[in-house]
């Protein structure tokens, strides 16, 4: 099944790198088929790990368990499609800085495949012209972007564009803190690092008092 998913997409000429949403090349019924793949590659994973998966009870199903894992939760936003948005016109015309968050966000290392779990905030500028979403959008989207294998600082962009997209505002600001487990697992095991990072566009990157005034709100919620 995954090779078949994978010869339409690049004979589309699209990518399918592990932060990619691949669901347009999906037809309907072959998701539960390429879970059935994943769960006899991962039997082979961990036969080749020396686990016992015959007469531990604890490992019986556990290639079952972690295919549908990644499919159907932790890289479903590679395989479903986006969430339904209901946009709605500015009909008040606001103008006024709007904050969303904090979001809690979770994602994989694309590198290790570790847990990334953190905190997203949300700038908004919205003008006239600007579409609303309702606030749990928000947190829908910025979830199906993040269940992907990703690098942070990709994942804050994807987050931006996407909702750039969507609301059109003059300004859009992005902020990201998470942890992420592939530092504190493996390598140099630091328990206490965090990453931060930020996207701002339009308003936010021009005008230094509303940044200011964005990030000196978010620092009270932190």
């Amino acid at each position: 099944m995954s090779v078949r998913i994978r010869e339409r997409i690049r004979a589309a000429g699209k990518r399918y790198h592990a932060n990619d949403n691949i669901a347009a090349f999906i037809e309907p019924g072959e998701l539960e088929q390429l879970l059935d793949e994943v769960q006899e590659k991962m039997s082979g994973v961990l036969e080749s790990l020396v686990i016992d998966t015959e007469s531990d009870h604890n490992t019986r199903e556990t290639a079952r368990r972690v295919a549908k894992m990644y499919v159907h939760e932790i890289f479903r936003g590679r395989y479903a499609a986006q969430p339904p948005v209901t946009e709605f016109p500015n009909a008040e015309g606001l103008n006024e800085l709007m904050i969303v968050g904090p979001i809690t966000v979770r994602s994989a290392c694309s590198h290790h495949l570790c847990p990334i779990i953190g905190k997203l905030w949300i700038g908004l500028m919205p003008n006239q012209d600007s579409n609303l979403i309702g606030l749990s959008k928000y947190v829908r989207l910025a979830d199906w972007i993040m269940s992907r294998p990703q690098i942070q600082e990709e994942a804050v962009t994807q987050v931006a564009n996407l909702l750039q997209e969507k609301t059109r505002p003059d300004g859009l600001a992005i902020v990201m803190e998470a942890d992420h487990f592939c530092m504190h697992w493996r390598g140099v095991k630091d328990m206490d690092s965090t990453m931060i990072n930020s996207v701002m566009r339009g308003a936010f990157l021009t005008d230094p008092t509303l940044r200011r005034e964005f990030l000196s709100l978010l620092e009270k919620r932190r």
